[in-house]
């Protein structure tokens, strides 16, 4: 590595040593993981019974007021993929009849939320909706709506557009978040504590959007809001690379770093701190009157980490010192009956001490417990099961490229899942004596993703980081619970917006 290389690294907070294993990563590719069969109900994936979930949601206050809960919400992504077709009218022909899409927009385009603020702007330009729609203007409309001397709604992140409209008033993503808050993310003291991840360039309107609408919120639920930001750190970039796999070069003879990913938010994780941490997307939110699923599932989902987490701490204290042969029965039963995870085939045969020594490992990590949705087609990663190199089998969420499809069995398994995960996470970060757990100890970097991209016309690799729900809580204790749908309503396009979820 030349010195004019290594030390642009180190000009992006980076270690050479880090980028030299990128570079590795692009040369050799990364490993597709054993799976053994997917989650299924009845096999991975928990499904609650009536019971079981009313007892979840009379457990849960009591429990979440004594500890410190967080909501973690990934925050930084640009709405511009939400606009993509919009864009692609914009800098063509204007001929309607080409797009079904922007038609769908235009012929509904009443029932979005931002319809008043996007109708003022052209009022302002001596025009108006109707009068640039009577005349087939569509281009002043979408300019109104996407270019920065409009709303500019093409260059903000999803988070501060208007989604949701209310007799007294139009909603954010944002301050949607705020409201689920209150519903479930209540911890000691009526402390509502809310952390988003937000682009620099993004950061003091959202802050902004925050302040002006939290006192009535306070004031409306008579609760306290704590709410922190932080931003993708520099370090979590990773070089971009040649077809060749030499390092990308600008036209100024820099090295080129991409964002990687949302696993980059991992340190993000790392650095806050609660005792229980709710993770949720920016974009999937509803109304009101479709909020009683997302609390219940939420608050079940919470009550059941805390009641496992009771037994996995008291399992522990159990295992320290000299453990006795009850002590590491009441262990295993923990691990794999409350875990649900699955010993090595010749656990049984191992000494009382080396049983106790296994156990302890497996129990003390971080744990999540994943919400899981019936597979209806939306992308996302799937629940599986498999094999660790200890001969254990784990539950993880895997992306379709973590999979050998050239495998007849793997590829059987895949088209045998039945659920996807929507990123609806709840997470414990701290071990049985209050300490932290260091989350980076926890991932394995051998299940990033290599992508294809190109930049001023030249073709480039991408390196993604292990994705912070796959790769980077591999080694986490993990718990699938079935939830339903209606909790799973991303916004991916514009037009997302005219379902009736978001009505």
């Amino acid at each position: 590595m030349d010195s004019t290389l290594k030390q642009q690294i180190i000009d992006q907070e980076m270690n050479p040593e880090t980028v030299a294993q990128q570079i590795e990563h692009f040369e050799n590719g990364f490993p597709f993981l054993k799976i053994t069969s997917p989650a299924t109900p009845g096999n991975g994936i928990k499904v609650l019974s009536d019971d079981e979930l009313e007892h979840f949601l009379s457990t849960y206050p009591e429990k979440a007021s004594q500890v410190e809960v967080l909501k973690f919400v990934p925050a930084s992504g640009a709405a511009s993929r939400m606009f993509k077709d919009l864009f692609a009218f914009l800098e063509g022909d204007g001929d309607i009849s080409k797009s079904a899409f922007v038609q769908k927009f235009m012929n509904n385009i009443e029932k979005f939320a931002f319809y008043d603020d996007l109708n003022e702007v052209l009022e302002n330009q001596g025009s108006s909706i109707s009068q640039a729609l009577d005349s087939k203007d569509y281009k002043s409309i979408l300019a109104a709506l996407l270019l920065d001397e409009g709303l500019g709604y093409g260059n903000l992140p999803k988070g501060l557009l208007k989604f949701h409209r209310y007799e007294d008033g139009r909603r954010t993503p944002a301050y949607e978040h705020l409201i689920e808050g209150v519903q479930y993310a209540v911890g000691t003291g009526s402390l509502v504590k809310i952390h988003f991840s937000v682009s620099p360039e993004h950061a003091p309107k959202f802050k902004a959007e925050i302040e002006k609408i939290l006192p009535e919120i306070e004031e409306e639920f008579g609760v306290n809001f704590e709410i922190t930001y932080s931003q993708q750190k520099k370090s979590t970039d990773t070089i971009a690379v040649n077809t060749d796999n030499s390092p990308f070069t600008e036209e100024d003879g820099s090295i080129l770093f991409r964002p990687a990913g949302h696993g980059a938010l991992l340190e993000n994780l790392n650095d806050v701190s609660a005792d229980l941490i709710f993770i949720k997307n920016v974009d999937n939110v509803v109304p009101d009157r479709l909020k009683p699923d997302t609390k219940n599932y939420k608050m079940a989902i919470g009550g059941l980490l805390l009641e496992v987490q009771e037994k996995v701490f008291d399992a522990l204290r159990g295992l320290e010192n000299d453990p006795d042969e009850a002590a590491v029965e009441k262990a295993e039963k923990v691990v794999t009956v409350d875990l649900g995870a699955k010993l090595p085939e010749d656990f049984s045969t191992l000494s009382v001490e080396a049983k106790a020594a296994f156990l302890q490992i497996k129990l003390n990590r971080p744990i999540r417990v994943c919400g899981m949705v019936k597979n209806t087609g939306e992308p996302g990663g799937g629940p599986f099961w498999v094999k660790e190199d200890d001969g254990s089998q784990s539950l993880q969420i895997l992306e379709t490229a973590q999979i050998d499809l050239d495998n007849p069995a793997s590829k059987e398994f895949l088209n045998s899942s039945t659920h996807f995960n929507p990123v609806d996470l709840v997470c414990a970060t701290r071990n049985y004596k209050g300490e932290p757990f260091d989350l980076l100890k926890y991932r394995d970097m051998m299940t990033g993703f290599i992508t294809e991209k190109s930049k001023s016309g030249k073709d480039l690799k991408a390196l993604e980081l292990p994705g912070l729900w796959n790769g980077a809580m591999s080694g986490w204790n993990t718990i699938f619970v079935e939830v339903p749908i209606i909790t799973f309503n991303p916004v991916k396009t514009v037009n997302d917006l005219l379902r009736d979820e978001h009505q």
